[in-house]
C-alpha cells in the first residue's frame, strides 16, 4: 500500500490531520479481514466514525466518493465500499510542514543530483536538461506541504552512454524517480520532455551547461 503523509497543522477534507487518521483507521477497522468486494460500511458508521451530523456527514461522504476513499452503493439504502485509498489515510505518516530555508536546501541537492546524473550515470539512457521546481516551491508559504519538482529529461548522447548493460528508457526514467524521490518524502517528482510541460508557476533552478 502506497505510504501517504499528512502535514500536521493542515486540513484535509475540512478535517485535521490527527483527526482523519484516526476516523479513517476506525472505518478500515470495520472491514479489517474482509475481501475488497464486501469492505461495506453503511453510512450512519462512517458519519459516526467521523464524528459529524446527518447533513455534514453526508457531504463528507459525497466528497469521499468524488476522490476515490469510498464507491457510491447502487442503490440509496445499501452500503459504501472502502477502497485502499481510504486505508492510505488510516496508516498515513504524519510529519512536520517543510519550511522553506530545507525547501531551499533541497532543490540545491537536487540540482546536485542532476549534475551527477548527467556525469556518471552512464547506462541510463536519459540525462537531466533541466531541474525546475513549481507549484507550492514558487509561492509566499513559508512551511509547505510538498516540494514538487520537474525534470526536463532528453536522450543521452551516444558519447555519454556506456557501451554495453544499458537499461531500458522505462528503468532509467523510474531510476530517476526514485532516486529523486529518495531526497525527501515532501518531493513530488514529475519528468517531462519540455519546459513547457511543468506546470506554472516554475523556475529553471538548474540547466545543463551545453544548453
Amino acid at each position: 500500500m502506497k505510504q501517504r503523509t499528512l502535514v500536521s497543522d493542515r486540513r484535509y477534507f475540512g478535517i485535521d490531520a490527527l483527526a482523519l487518521r484516526a476516523a479513517a483507521a476506525r472505518v478500515v477497522s470495520r472491514v479489517a479481514g474482509l475481501p475488497p468486494e464486501r469492505a461495506r460500511v453503511r453510512g450512519a458508521f462512517l458519519r459516526q466514525d467521523f464524528g459529524l451530523d446527518t447533513v455534514d456527514g453526508r457531504a463528507l461522504l459525497e466528497e469521499f466518493c468524488a476522490v476515490g476513499l469510498l464507491q457510491k452503493p447502487a442503490e440509496p439504502a445499501s452500503d459504501f465500499l472502502v477502497t485502499p485509498k481510504l486505508a492510505e489515510y488510516a496508516n498515513a505518516r504524519i510529519v512536520e510542514p517543510l519550511p522553506r530555508a530545507k525547501a531551499k536546501a533541497l532543490v540545491l541537492r537536487a540540482c546536485e543530483l542532476a549534475e551527477r546524473v548527467n556525469r556518471d550515470w552512464s547506462r541510463n539512457p536519459l540525462e537531466i536538461a533541466a531541474v525546475a521546481p513549481h507549484g507550492s516551491y514558487l509561492s509566499r508559504e513559508q512551511r509547505l506541504d510538498e516540494l514538487p519538482i520537474a525534470l526536463v529529461v532528453r536522450a543521452r548522447p551516444s558519447t555519454r552512454r556506456a557501451r554495453f548493460h544499458q537499461l531500458s528508457k522505462t528503468d532509467g526514467a523510474q531510476g530517476l524517480r526514485e532516486s529523486f524521490s529518495e531526497l525527501s518524502s515532501f518531493v513530488r517528482v514529475r519528468l517531462v520532455t519540455a519546459l513547457d510541460a511543468v506546470p506554472r508557476p516554475f523556475s529553471v533552478a538548474w540547466q545543463a551547461e551545453d544548453d
